[in-house]
């Protein structure tokens, strides 16, 4: 049996309690019959992520990828997502059994991610990805405008819980923001980050482990501003980020700075709850330059 790594029980153990403890003890063995009824060989120790362990696998010796999440919000409709794309600019799923958040995908390298290519050659990239993956929604996709509903009320309760870390102005506008009516209902992956496209054999470059909701694709270009977020050194550099990876995939540009703003200050209340430091620090600085005519 496979062993889970330390660093991922620990984490899901602190995040989930004990029904994440269970959960873990059960993973072993859940992989193990995957692997019988799939037909698998394990090739390789796992790896993680924050919510799932991807066991290299083989099959008549074609090297493959087991996944299985924790299921939750934010990964119960990646097979969905991942059917509609069908490999078009995505990772291929092979299988799949929902109820226990198992995925059966093509193998990519691990090792090579947009990571490490330079940073407006990868957001262009990211961008065209993006803008191939923009497609019409499947049904019963989580929309936008569900996910704005949760914002808000998490937004205004943890502004004062934190001691109002930022302005009222600021506040107000991602307020005005979240209500915005989408102008399309078409696959916005909220998770579309340089560490998350990988390299592939059948095309150069390929998309893992998409959050995707229904609504303006522009939602989904903040975690490409906030990733790699030293490497524009400042405000003219994030601008000139932003408009790549905007005309790559065919964006408003507008609407996906308003969108930026909003995700951001959404990742700096998160990050205060989490008690992380430097995280709340780089959301002031991406607000001031995101929303230069606001007191942040």
């Amino acid at each position: 049996m496979i062993q889970v790594p330390p660093a991922f029980a620990a984490s899901t153990m602190a995040r989930e309690g004990e029904a994440g403890e269970a959960w873990l003890a059960s993973l072993p063995a859940q992989i193990e019959e995957l692997c019988e009824r799939w037909e698998l060989e394990v090739a390789g120790a796992p790896m993680h992520g924050y919510v799932a362990v991807v066991v290299p696998v083989t099959r008549d010796g074609v090297e493959l990828a087991l996944k299985v999440s924790w299921i939750d919000q934010s990964s119960e409709q990646e097979a969905l997502v991942l059917r509609v794309w069908d490999g078009r600019g995505a990772v291929r799923l092979l299988d799949a059994r929902e109820e226990s958040g198992a995925l059966l995908l093509e193998w990519l390298d691990p090792d090579r991610s947009l990571m490490d290519v330079p940073i407006e050659q990868a957001a262009a990239i990211a961008g065209e990805l993006l803008r191939r993956l923009a497609i019409t929604t499947p049904t019963g996709l989580r929309t936008v405008a569900a996910e704005m509903s949760d914002f808000r009320d998490a937004l205004e309760s943890g502004w004062e819980r934190f001691g109002r870390p930022f302005s009222h102005s600021l506040l107000h506008r991602v307020l005005e923001i979240s209500r915005l009516e989408p102008r399309s209902l078409r696959i916005a992956n909220q998770d579309l980050h340089y560490e998350n496209v990988l390299a592939g054999t059948r095309e150069p470059w390929l998309v893992i482990d998409p959050k995707a909701l229904a609504g303006d694709p522009e939602f989904g270009v903040a975690p490409l501003l906030w990733t790699r977020f030293e490497e524009p050194g400042n405000r003219a550099g994030l601008e000139r980020r932003l408009r790549i990876i905007a005309e790559a995939a065919e964006l408003d540009h507008e609407l996906a700075r308003l969108w930026s703003l909003a995700r951001v200050v959404d990742y700096w209340i998160w990050a205060l709850k989490e008690g992380f430091t430097e995280d709340p620090l780089r959301c002031r600085t991406l607000a001031r330059w995101l929303a230069p005519e606001l007191d942040v």
